[in-house]
C-alpha cells in the first residue's frame, strides 16, 4: 500500500503550507519544549522507540507536520489515516502491512474514533506492530479512552508566539519569491499577518498566499487595504466542544476575579468576536457577580441582572456593550466570596452531619395548639430599640462557622455591616483576613 498524498505525482497547485512542511523536528518553527534536542522525543527517535504518541493542541500549529518529520527522522512509511473517513477495515489493514515493514501510523482527529476502532488501535500498540501518532484537538484526559492514554505519551502544543510566527511568515515570503514572485511587504504588516492568525501556521501562510497569487506580473506591494480584505471576518481559535471555549472562559473569569478591567475586556471581546452566545455571557456575569463581588457591593448583581435582561431584548451588535457594563463593574469591584464560601460550607454540614432539631422557640406557632406544644419563647427582633436580641437558631452553632466577613476595609457593603453590629451586638463578626 502506498501513501498516495506522498507517492502520486502531484498536479496543480501544491498549498504553499504544504511546500513548506519541514522534514525534521529541527526544522520545525516553534513547540521548542517538545522538538529541541534532548526532548523526550528526540530521544525516542534517537533509540528508535517512538512507542505511542498523542499529540494535543489547536489546528495549524504543527500536529501533522511534527508526524511527518517523526517518519522522515524513523525513515519508516508515513500511514496516514483520519478517524472520520478510516474505519477498523482500513486500519487492520495497515497492521497486517506494517508486520511486514516498517510504518508509522498517523492518526488525525483520533478523539473521533469509535469504541471498536479504537480497540483495533490499542492491539496494534500493545503488540508494537508499528509506531503510532495521533493528533487530536480535544483534551485527550476527557476525550479519548483512559487505556489508550495510558499507552500514550502526551505531547501538548501550544499556538506559537508572534516571533515565531513572524519567521514561518518570512519563510513563506522566501519560498515565494524563489519561485518568481517580486513581493514588497513591510515588517508591520509581517508582523500583522502573524498576529492576527492565532498561533496559526497554516492560517498565516494561507493568508500570505492568497494576497499573492494572481497578480499579472510585476512587483506585489502588500497594503494595508488588501490585509483588510484579507481579515474582513478573520476567526479566532474557538471551538465551542474544545479546550479554546473552556480556557477563555477561564481566563475571562479569572480576569474578573482578579479586578483586571482591561483583561476582562480583552477575554470578553475575544468571545463576543467567535460568536459566543450573549445570554450565556450575561449569565457568567450574574454568577460570579455574587461568587467573586458579593456582599462588598450588592449592586453589582443588579447590574449583572439587568445586563442578562437588556441581551435578551437587544443582542448584538449592541449587546457588547451592556456586556462590558456589566463586566467592568465586576472587576472594579471590592471582592468578597464569602456568599460562596459560607453556602458551600453550610450545603456540606447539612449533607454530612445528622440533621439539627429546630427549637421550639423558633417552629411555627400560627395555629391552635401550638403554645401546649411548647412553641414558645421566641422573641421578636423589632420590639428591642435595637432591632436585635440575643437568641439562639441553630443549636451549637459557633459564630462564624459559616460566614466568615470578606471585608477588607474601604467603603464595601459588607465593611459597613461589619461596624454597625459590632456596634449593635458588641461582638466581631469572624473574618477570614485579620
Amino acid at each position: 500500500m502506498t501513501d498516495l498524498f506522498d507517492k502520486a505525482p502531484r498536479e496543480g497547485h501544491q498549498p504553499l503550507a504544504a511546500a513548506l512542511r519541514p522534514e525534521t523536528l529541527d526544522d520545525i518553527i516553534g513547540q521548542r519544549d517538545i522538538v529541541a534536542p534532548g526532548s523526550i522525543l528526540q530521544r525516542r527517535i534517537k533509540a528508535r522507540a517512538l512507542g505511542s504518541i498523542i499529540l494535543y493542541g489547536p489546528p495549524g500549529i504543527g500536529k501533522t507536520t511534527i508526524a511527518r518529520a517523526i517518519g522522515n527522522m524513523l525513515g519508516k512509511e508515513f500511514r496516514p489515516l483520519h478517524a472520520t473517513r478510516d474505519g477498523v477495515k482500513e486500519l487492520r489493514k495497515i497492521a497486517d502491512e506494517a508486520r511486514i515493514k516498517p510504518l508509522l501510523i498517523f492518526v488525525d482527529e483520533v478523539h473521533r474514533f469509535s469504541a471498536t476502532q479504537a480497540d483495533d488501535l490499542l492491539s496494534i500498540c500493545e503488540e508494537g506492530t508499528a509506531d503510532f501518532v495521533g493528533a487530536t484537538t480535544g483534551n485527550p484526559y476527557h476525550a479519548l479512552p483512559p487505556a489508550l492514554v495510558s499507552r500514550s505519551t502526551i505531547l501538548k502544543l501550544e499556538p506559537m508566539s508572534i516571533e515565531e510566527m513572524s519567521l514561518v511568515v518570512r519563510r513563506g515570503i522566501e519560498h515565494l519569491q524563489r519561485s518568481g514572485h517580486d513581493i514588497e511587504i513591510s515588517d508591520a504588516h509581517i508582523r500583522l499577518i502573524a498576529g492576527r492568525s492565532g498561533g496559526d501556521a497554516r492560517r498565516a501562510l494561507t493568508t500570505l498566499e492568497s494576497l499573492v497569487l494572481g497578480h499579472d506580473g510585476g512587483q506585489i506591494m502588500i497594503t494595508e487595504a488588501m490585509l483588510e480584505e484579507a481579515y474582513a471576518a478573520a476567526p479566532v481559535n474557538h471551538d465551542r466542544q474544545s479546550d479554546a471555549h473552556h480556557d477563555t472562559i477561564s481566563a475571562w473569569i479569572k480576569s474578573l476575579r482578579g479586578s483586571d478591567p482591561d483583561a476582562a475586556l480583552h477575554y470578553l471581546a475575544h468571545l463576543i468576536h467567535a460568536g459566543e452566545d450573549p445570554r450565556f455571557l450575561a449569565r457568567r456575569l450574574m454568577i460570579h457577580a455574587s461568587e467573586d463581588v458579593g456582599l462588598a457591593d450588592n449592586t453589582a448583581l443588579q447590574t449583572a441582572v439587568a445586563a442578562a435582561t437588556a441581551v435578551e431584548k437587544i443582542g448584538y451588535p449592541e449587546a457588547q456593550i451592556v456586556l462590558a457594563h456589566a463586566c467592568l463593574h465586576i472587576a472594579r469591584a471590592p471582592k468578597s466570596n464569602s456568599a460562596c464560601r459560607g453556602i458551600s460550607a453550610a450545603m456540606a454540614a447539612v449533607q454530612s452531619q445528622p440533621p439539627v432539631v429546630v427549637p421550639k422557640h423558633l417552629r411555627d406557632a400560627h395555629y391552635k395548639g401550638a403554645e401546649a406544644l411548647g412553641h414558645v419563647g421566641y422573641k421578636f427582633p423589632h420590639n428591642d430599640p435595637r432591632g436585635w436580641v440575643e437568641q439562639e437558631y441553630v443549636p451549637g452553632l459557633r459564630r462564624g462557622t459559616y460566614y466568615q466577613s470578606d471585608a477588607r476595609g474601604g467603603a464595601s457593603f459588607e465593611n459597613r455591616a461589619d461596624e454597625f453590629w459590632k456596634q449593635v451586638t458588641g461582638k466581631v463578626q469572624p473574618k477570614t483576613f485579620g
